[in-house]
């Protein structure tokens, strides 16, 4: 009840910034299927904020960037962090530190950065860090300045903010970005392995209130080669739909084979943008990032 309570007066201090954007700790680390080099990572630094971490002598963790192909997790896993460490996430929205006065984008970042560090200890979300940090193109160099207080701003903060930031394209990201020191780990999310993709059939199934066991998870995983996270779920909504259409038999439960049925109407991002994901998949192959899964 202590917890509630002081999340409930951080989100009253973070609704004085409309750069920041709240979210009450919500997604377990069982809501999101595989990603277990990643899961691993984050519980040997669940206790990172405690006072016996302190006295141990060991260091705030600074944060990760999750880098890899649209649909496999990242914006969960920043979710799940923040339920899995029972901390309060805040989401920044980089587009909303942009004004049109002359240094009031500045004097923004500054606000809103000082005020995720007021709520501390906390989750600093960045999402799609790339595409916030190119809106300024032409602006004088008004977007070099914001981009430099953050940097500046995760070097050398002191509070226990632990910053998540998300990208797509890896072509637009500065390499100071990525320094250690500024993030502790950087993470890439790859297409989901068969045993990963079963996972996923589970967590979503499960979510939909439905018995796994009534479901052919090894077939279902085997048919879903090269589908990311995101697909499988819509291809799990998209069997629901069929269930509760059919004409002959309205409303009956959805089965293994309306899932197979949605999965190949879709057209994964991996064939859709082929060209894309192989070359993000061998920004990993170059070991630039480490995988978030077993055996990717």
């Amino acid at each position: 009840r202590d917890i509630d309570l002081i999340n409930a007066e951080k989100k009253q201090i973070i609704r004085e910034s409309g750069a920041l954007e709240f979210f009450a700790p919500s997604e377990t680390i069982g809501d999101v299927g595989g990603l277990d080099v990643l899961k691993e990572w984050l519980r040997m630094r669940e206790r990172a904020f405690s006072q016996e971490a302190r006295d141990y002598g060991l260091p705030a963790p600074k944060g990760i960037a999750l880098i890899g192909i649209p649909g496999t997790g990242k914006s969960l896993t920043a979710k799940m962090v923040a339920g899995l460490w029972h901390l309060p996430l805040i989401r920044l929205d980089l587009g909303a530190l942009f004004g049109g006065l002359v240094g009031q984008s500045e004097e923004n970042t500054r606000r809103a950065l000082s005020l995720a560090e007021t709520v501390a200890p906390c989750l600093l979300w960045i999402d799609e860090i790339e595409k916030g940090l190119s809106l300024g193109g032409g602006d004088g160099g008004t977007s070099m300045r914001v981009f430099a207080s953050i940097l500046s701003w995760m070097q050398e903060k002191t509070q226990p903010v632990f910053v998540v930031a998300t990208a797509n394209n890896i072509s637009l990201l500065p390499p100071e970005l990525l320094r250690r020191g500024r993030v502790d780990e950087i993470f890439f999310l790859d297409l989901p392995t068969e045993a990963e993709r079963r996972e996923i059939f589970e967590v979503h199934i499960r979510k939909r209130k439905r018995p796994t066991q009534a479901f052919d998870l090894d077939r279902l995983a085997a048919a879903s080669r090269g589908y990311v996270g995101a697909e499988i779920e819509q291809a799990v909504i998209d069997a629901m739909y069929l269930a509760f259409g059919d004409r002959h038999n309205a409303g009956r439960d959805f089965t293994t084979d309306d899932i197979l049925a949605a999965l190949g109407r879709q057209v994964p991002i991996s064939h859709s943008h082929k060209e894309t994901i192989d070359g993000l998949r061998k920004w990993l192959s170059e070991g630039r990032a480490q995988s978030a899964s077993t055996g990717a």
